[in-house]
């Protein structure tokens, strides 16, 4: 929409009133920049005329618009065509800030990368589930919020909070990165930079910089992602002898929609195109030059993705010349390396030219068969990486066992055994042969196998933090390097002091022991993204067909092949490989891994399906839609690990506790040494307490080492994002996706849970009830004059009314079935329906027409009587009794007369009404908000079960309702389809969107309910409750150990109780209280969802 300057003047003249007007409603200043007040006035916005989209002019409420323009789903394609006039009004003005505001304390959403100027249809174009937080987005203006880029790398080496918090805090020190968060559970870091300042590899460069191992991880799959922004391809021109070609060739290309430039070459033959490819394709270029009778063909393009197949039989130095000779000739290829290690093969090359498949099959093709490939799944590829560090670590703790041991046996056995203990008394040099093994076999455990401590501990202490690797290194290293001190004073001196070599070797070995089962346990933590990927069947069977559509053959295929338009072939009990729909067959399709469903479900022509779902049946031909990083079981995944790598709130209090643990230990353990080394040498304590030739120095060290050693930051650091991962996987796998350990942490103070009516509490199906006329016409003749006016309504009233008409005059029901299907694809209405004009719909009222030239009029009392049709008392009464016994009046005037009257219910599901019972007993007080008339309200609330509700209420207005429960402090829940509900969705503290079924990118919601059932509402608050309430031990059992421990370490009980901690076993007791928290927190995988017979205290014989 082109604006002029008097236009635009005139707009901003009437925004500023409407803004002006809009602020006066609110008594309460503090609500002016409240975010969710906002997303009221922007979803007035989008019902009301378009000026009203200009009330934003403060600088910071633009943000609004493009963190709430994937939320807002049922209003997107109003949306999509308004943001071009929006983004053009916007344009002159200078400095127009997008800043991170977070007033309400809700989240913002914004999904990466994003181009204002990208046309590209938001439901096919952008990943809504690919988003991140907001909120530590720093101020950025408009065009370079637009080139946002956002990856994640791979970080080797953390080993606790303090670890995150340095790699965190140096990605954020980049110019140009927007936000870095890393999750230490998944040695990973999220971050989004702009592009033309950052590049990847000054990402990766940053963390290993601070002394970490990073790797840039690609995306799961590009496969049938449409590019973003313009592309450049050069293709080759056949057939042009001279300028006037040159001049033809180009005003064809100019002349093609989403043709940006083009340039065309005589002497070289070639032609630059740059083009966007939402708009126009290769093909569709090559196309038209070749219509204009010239020869062409793509040779390049500017765009690059990247593929990592796996490669066998690869045995010699021949093999490798071979393989990289046949992609040296492969059109499209721009660059490869390959791992003769790992076997794997990286490759990069153009999509426009080469495709995955196209590439896989030409590096086949030439070996003649001699290499195998296979992609290589990201996800995998990360399990691999797991079970890699365990085995790692799992090597490292038997060498350190096994030097360990004999150190051990030489302190305490070898002494009891004669032919031993003369050996290690032989004097060999200045040291005792004992004493040589011990300093052999421990120097190789201290700085060999404990290597990893020094690094980890200087990576800390280089970045200006402290973490366990500092106390495990600090204890270790003075308990050895005062064991070689004593020997070498003895050897100068000849007074022997005892050594305490066992104590090092020991301590690292039990530190390593609990490091290898935390990393054991840690795994067991992801099995929910394992058990995701493992959905997807590893290969597909593609069906060939010839260019009529006949089949002419089929092949295997790996499933990471896929394209979008390929027609697969699924068995009966085979996994279905790809988003699809089907072409052919029929059967019943196991859903219920993906979305929770346990019916099967029937799956016919035309039918949607879901890849990684069962078919049980029959066999199926399906047409794959969506694939790789679109589909639906990927971006699942997608959700789920983006929910584990966020922050729960309580997690700040970990964070900020280990960020000064390590330094108060080490002050305490000097405290110690300090104390029990003056209060022995000022003859506090008796000297018989020293050790055997001990003395006061060595008395005091060993405690001060037991307090380094015994203090456990890690437990506090994997109490809260352990049991986020643990549970966020476990409501996957009960069809509960949660967005974040902030939406986990809200969900379980729940005290309001406000329903929608239509669709939520109800199944959303109207069917006609009743059909009552109150003239002299015929059922009939009324229900064939009803039809026929609402046989061109595309509102679901309409059709419950054409199929109620269409089954009273045929009672067939599979004409009927056929019927509502051809009036869904834009077919002719049915011969029996009469002739209509001048057909017009008016919003919440109904419908009117002509038909043999009299007025019909079909709606509820505004519609008549704002037409000036008087409706009767007995009619009257008669619509008052349908809405009090829950079914909605739809009144009929033909030609100024009321004839009749139509109730229409939707009825209830059959668990609303447990449903609300229940969460009454969970002391959860649930509301209903719908825009049905106050009657039927009632009578729905009042079959349910709800004391509170609200009537008359308009989709906007719902978001007030919300507003209005929050007032006091309380948190609400609001639960909905996702689509008319999503301002309220936005502006609730926990928006959960049920029955989302394929369609599960809701970003105004926190928590996606796959199945349309209410009895999730309940499983999503119990899983928050029970998973704070493992949080709330996990801090307990934590905070309790270090509480505990550090003074038994101290020696604090020692005078009294004689109690005393040798060191390696306080390191012991450190290593495993970091196994028993993260044991804990596995202890959700056993969650069961809570029966409603149980919440209600029902006894069930």
């Amino acid at each position: 929409m082109a604006t002029n300057a008097v236009d635009r003047e005139e707009i901003i003249v009437k925004g500023y009133q409407c803004h002006q007007n809009n602020m006066l409603r609110m008594k309460d200043e503090r609500y002016l920049n409240d975010d969710n007040l906002l997303i009221h006035y922007f979803y007035d916005s989008l019902t009301g005329p378009t000026v009203v989209w200009y009330n934003f002019l403060k600088k910071e409420h633009i943000k609004i618009w493009v963190d709430l323009a994937d939320a807002f789903l049922g209003q997107y394609r109003y949306v999509k065509a308004q943001f071009s006039s929006l983004f053009h009004f916007f344009s002159p003005l200078p400095d127009m800030q997008m800043t991170s505001q977070d007033a309400g304390g809700r989240r913002s959403s914004y999904s990466s990368p994003v181009r204002a100027d990208d046309p590209v249809d938001i439901e096919e174009g952008t990943r809504l589930l690919d988003s991140f937080d907001a909120g530590d987005f720093k101020s950025v203006s408009i065009d370079e919020a637009a080139s946002m880029r956002r990856i994640q790398v791979t970080v080797t080496g953390m080993t606790c909070s303090a670890c995150s918090n340095s790699v965190e805090g140096a990605l954020k020190s980049i110019n140009g990165v927007f936000r870095a968060s890393v999750a230490l559970l998944q040695n990973r870091a999220d971050v989004v930079f702009d592009p033309n300042l950052v590049k990847d590899e000054d990402i990766k460069n940053a963390i290993e910089d601070a002394g970490f191992e990073a790797e840039i991880l690609p995306e799961p799959s590009n496969v049938g992602k449409k590019p973003r922004g313009m592309l450049v391809g050069q293709f080759t021109i056949g057939g042009m002898t001279c300028a006037a070609c040159v001049n033809s060739v180009e005003g064809i290309l100019r002349d093609l929609p989403g043709v940006i430039r083009a340039v065309v070459s005589l002497a070289t033959s070639l032609g630059e195109v740059e083009y966007d490819p939402t708009v126009i394709s290769k093909n569709d270029i090559v196309n038209a030059i070749e219509d204009a009778g010239f020869e062409a063909s793509l040779v390049q393009s500017s765009e690059q993705d990247k593929i990592i197949l796996g490669v066998s039989g690869v045995f010699n130095e021949l093999d490798v010349q071979l393989l990289e000779g046949i992609l040296s000739i492969l059109k499209g290829v721009r660059q490869f390396r390959f791992d003769r290690t790992s076997g794997e093969l990286e490759v990069l090359f153009d999509p426009e030219v080469v495709s995955s498949r196209s590439l896989v099959d030409g590096i086949e093709g030439e070996s003649k068969g001699k290499f195998k490939l296979h992609v290589m799944n990201p996800y995998a590829r990360m399990t691999t990486k797991d079970v890699k560090e365990a085995s790692i670590m799992f090597q490292l703790f038997t060498s350190s066992l096994f030097l360990s041991i004999p150190v051990f046996l030489i302190r305490v056995v070898c002494p009891h055994i004669p032919l031993f203990d003369a050996f290690l008394l032989w004097r060999c040099g200045p040291f005792l042969m004992g004493d040589w093994l011990k300093w052999a076999l421990v120097s190789v455990v201290q700085f060999v196998v404990g290597k990893r401590f020094y690094i980890a501990a200087a990576r800390a202490l280089q970045n200006g933090s402290t973490n366990m690797d500092v106390l495990v290194a600090l204890g270790t290293s003075a308990s050895y390097f005062y064991s070689v001190g004593a020997l070498l004073y003895g050897a100068v001196t000849g007074f022997w002091s005892p050594t305490y070599f066992e104590t090092s070797s020991m301590l690292i070995t039990f530190v390593l022991l609990g490091k290898y089962l935390e990393c054991l346990a840690k795994g067991k933590t992801s099995d929910a993204i394992k058990k995701l990927v493992e959905l997807a069947p590893a290969t597909a069977v593609l069906v060939i067909t010839d260019n009529v559509g006949n089949i002419i053959g089929e092949r295997e295929i790996d499933a990471l092949l896929i394209q979008p338009g390929d027609t697969l072939k699924v068995l009966p009990g085979a996994k279905l490989p790809a988003d699809g729909i089907v072409v052919w067959g029929s059967s019943y399709v196991n859903e219920s891994m993906v979305t929770g469903e346990s019916v099967p479900v029937l799956k016919e022509v035309d039918s949607p399906v879901i890849g990684g779902t069962i078919n049980l049946h029959g066999a199926l031909h399906v047409k794959a839609t969506k694939v790789g990083s679109e589909a639906v079981l990927s971006q699942i995944i997608s959700l789920v690990e983006t929910a584990q790598m966020s922050k729960a709130p309580i997690q700040k209090f970990a964070d900020f506790v280990a960020s000064i643990f390590v330094p108060t230990v080490v002050t305490l353990s000097l405290i110690t040494w300090l104390g029990w080394y003056v209060g022995g040498i000022s003859g506090a304590y008796p000297a018989k307490w020293l050790p055997e030739n001990g003395n006061y120095f060595i008395f005091a060290l060993m405690f001060s080492i037991s307090v380094v050693v015994i203090a456990c930051p890690c437990a506090l650091g994997l109490a809260t994002p352990t049991a986020v991962m643990v549970a966020t996987g476990v409501g996957a796998n009960n069809g509960v996706l949660i967005k974040g350990g902030d939406a986990l942490e809200r969900a379980q103070k729940v005290k309001y849970v406000i329903f929608d009516k239509t669709g939520t509490l109800t199944q959303g199906k109207a069917k006609v009830t009743t059909a009552k006329v109150f003239s002299e016409m015929d059922r009939g003749e009324f229900l064939t004059l009803v039809a026929s006016a609402e046989g061109s309504s595309e509102h679901p009233l309409g059709k419950a009314i054409v199929e109620y008409a269409r089954h009273f005059h045929f009672f067939d029901e599979n004409s009927l079935t056929e019927d509502a299907q051809n009036s869904s694809k834009g077919s002719p209405p049915p011969a029996w329906l009469l002739d209509v004009a001048e057909f017009s719909a008016v919003p919440g009222r109904g419908i009117q027409c002509f038909i043999k030239g009299k007025r019909i009029l079909v709606g509820n009392r505004k519609l008549l009587t704002e037409s000036g049709v008087c409706i009767p008392p007995h009619v009257e009464t008669f619509v008052v009794d349908l809405e009090e016994s829950a079914r909605t009046g739809v009144l009929v005037a033909y030609d100024g007369n009321v004839i009749g009257v139509l109730g229409v219910a939707d009825p209830l599901k059959r668990e609303a009404a447990v449903v609300i019972e229940g969460l009454g007993k969970m002391g959860v007080i649930p509301v209903m908000v719908t825009g049905d008339n106050w009657r039927t309200a009632k009578a729905v609330a009042r079959e349910v079960g709800i004391h509170d509700f609200r009537a008359e209420v308009m989709p906007a207005g719902k978001a007030d309702v919300v507003r209005s429960f929050q007032k006091d402090g309380s948190i609400v829940a609001m639960v909905g389809d996702g689509i008319n509900d999503s301002p309220a969705l936005a502006a609730a503290d926990v928006g959960m969107a049920i029955g989302a079924g394929t369609d599960i990118a809701i970003e105004a919601a926190d928590y996606v309910l796959m199945r349309n059932n209410l009895e999730d509402v309940i499983t999503a608050i119990d899983i928050s409750r029970k998973t704070f309430s493992r949080i709330r031990w996990n801090y307990v059992f934590a905070m309790a150990y270090n509480v505990i421990a550090i003074p038994i370490a101290a020696g604090v009980f020692y005078p009294s109780l004689g109690i005393k901690l040798p060191p390696w076993a306080a390191g012991a007791c450190m290593a495993l209280s970091s196994v028993s928290v993260v044991c804990s927190s596995l202890l959700l995988r056993r969650y069961k969802k809570p029966r409603l017979t149980t919440i209600l205290e029902i006894t069930v014989e």
